[in-house]
């Protein structure tokens, strides 16, 4: 048996973390997924959301806004295009983006216009749920 994952988070900024661990659950593009040690290769893009870092009965999250996963027989590396520790995500900051994306959506002209920014809209409100729901679970 593997001895864990070995995973790496890098922002433009920062290497935020380089370890190995149990478990990563990661915000795919196409939806949240679990990687584990000895887990099948492959590249995708993310999405906004949380990653939660399991090791044993500790986790950890951070914020990760875009950028690539790539899992590989070396681990887990994930590029992000901005990432940071879950204790030093904005929530009012990502409240001023919701209520101008509203702005946005409200001003959208053609059914296009109005698609996407409803698309963006839905994409940040969920990202508030999933920030409320860490902030209740406590885990930071």
């Amino acid at each position: 048996m593997a001895e864990g994952l070995k995973i790496e988070i890098v922002s433009p900024e920062r290497l935020l973390l380089s370890q190995t661990v149990e478990s990563v659950t990661v915000p795919g593009t196409e939806g949240y997924f679990t990687v584990m040690s000895d887990h099948a290769p492959f590249m995708t893009t993310l999405r906004s959301g949380f990653i939660t870092v399991t090791n044993g009965a500790s986790k950890e999250v951070f914020f990760v806004r875009g950028g690539f996963a790539d899992i590989s027989p070396a681990g887990l590396t994930i590029l992000a295009e901005e990432s940071v520790p879950f204790s030093e995500f904005d929530h009012a900051d990502l409240q001023t983006q919701i209520k101008a994306a509203e702005e946005e959506l409200a001003r959208a002209d053609s059914p296009d216009d109005k698609s996407y920014a409803q698309q963006f809209v839905s994409g940040l409100l969920n990202l508030a749920l999933e920030a409320q729901q860490l902030n209740e679970a406590h885990i930071h």
